[in-house]
């Protein structure tokens, strides 16, 4: 399927990274499972900055810049459209300039709403069912996701790119909406794709759109059972931890998780099958993501997998 530049109806879903990588799973899932396609790029460049040289083999290389990419599902006459903008990074000055070119570029393809996801980390406890929080631009986006089982956010803010966003959305005029996924603080800091699965269900109820989930749910659960296996490791290393320990006694790291000492030849061999997988069926690229996430290396191949979804990947049906 080729984009066209009459889009129907569409909603933009835009996602940055943040805490639990709540916000980039599930836009992620949803490029994966709607087989979406590039179709734009959107990188201001002069809102970024590089702040380190990367060496290899004792060479400079050339920095390279965030992107910002726009893929795109076209739901014929029965369905809307729908765009997810995938940032690779916040820009860290210029946030607001940054938002009102993007309400400016959505609004020049007809975008109808945006949407941006987000966490909400609370003092909820590890296995709870995740609830979804809601802010938008007018009391009648609220009502109407009232159907949906969301909790509206009554106070408070929402940093970053995510708020920013709908700030830009509610000067300019264009009707937006945050979605908040529900995390446990404890694990602000890793990998929680429970909180990214309830905001899609959301959102898939609202767009009108069918999402099947179970692949997302299957990784929710794998991942939740061993960062309660770590937690309870850590239990266990601070209660012998009354007496003086050696350096290997020492409290795990939120690292250890993840694989150690680089990918083995079946790793790679893994990746490369999957990667081959996912070109021919773009609906198995989050089977990838996955794998990625589960050894540690998916932001070594963000570029790679991102480009599965270019216009140039496209095979002739």
């Amino acid at each position: 399927m080729n984009p066209t530049d009459q889009l129907h109806r569409p909603w933009l879903v835009a996602v940055w990274p943040g805490m639990g990588h709540v916000a980039l799973t599930a836009g992620y899932y949803l490029m994966a499972k709607m087989g979406m396609q590039q179709f734009a790029e959107f990188s201001p460049r002069d809102l970024f900055d590089i702040d380190a040289a990367i060496i290899r083999d004792g060479v400079v290389v050339k920095p390279v810049w965030p992107q910002s990419r726009l893929f795109v599902w076209e739901g014929g006459e029965q369905h809307r459209d729908v765009i997810i903008f995938i940032g690779e990074a916040q820009p860290p000055d210029g946030k607001y300039e940054f938002c009102e070119q993007l309400i400016d570029f959505a609004r020049d393809h007809d975008v109808e709403r945006v949407f941006t996801f987000a966490a909400m980390a609370t003092d909820a406890p590890p296995g709870q069912d995740a609830r979804v929080f809601a802010a938008a631009t007018n009391h009648a986006l609220l009502d109407e996701l009232d159907a949906t089982g969301i909790e509206r956010l009554q106070e408070g803010s929402i940093s970053g790119l995510n708020g920013v966003l709908l700030a830009a959305a509610a000067e300019k005029g264009m009707p937006g909406v945050c979605l908040l996924g529900e995390m446990p603080l404890v694990f602000a800091q890793m990998l929680y794709p429970k909180p990214s699965m309830a905001v899609l269900k959301v959102f898939a109820q609202s767009a009108g759109v069918t999402l099947d989930l179970a692949e997302l749910a299957g990784q929710a659960e794998a991942i939740e059972h061993r960062l309660n296996e770590f937690m309870q490791q850590v239990r266990q290393k601070l209660e012998a931890s009354q007496s003086a320990q050696s350096p290997e006694d020492e409290a795990l790291s939120g690292d250890e998780w993840k694989a150690e000492g680089g990918l083995s030849a079946d790793d790679e061999q893994h990746i490369e099958t999957l990667f081959q997988i996912a070109s021919e069926d773009r609906t198995r690229a989050y089977e990838l993501k996955s794998e990625l996430d589960r050894l540690g290396v998916f932001d070594e191949y963000e570029d790679r997998f991102l480009d599965l979804f270019s216009k140039d990947n496209e095979k002739e049906t």
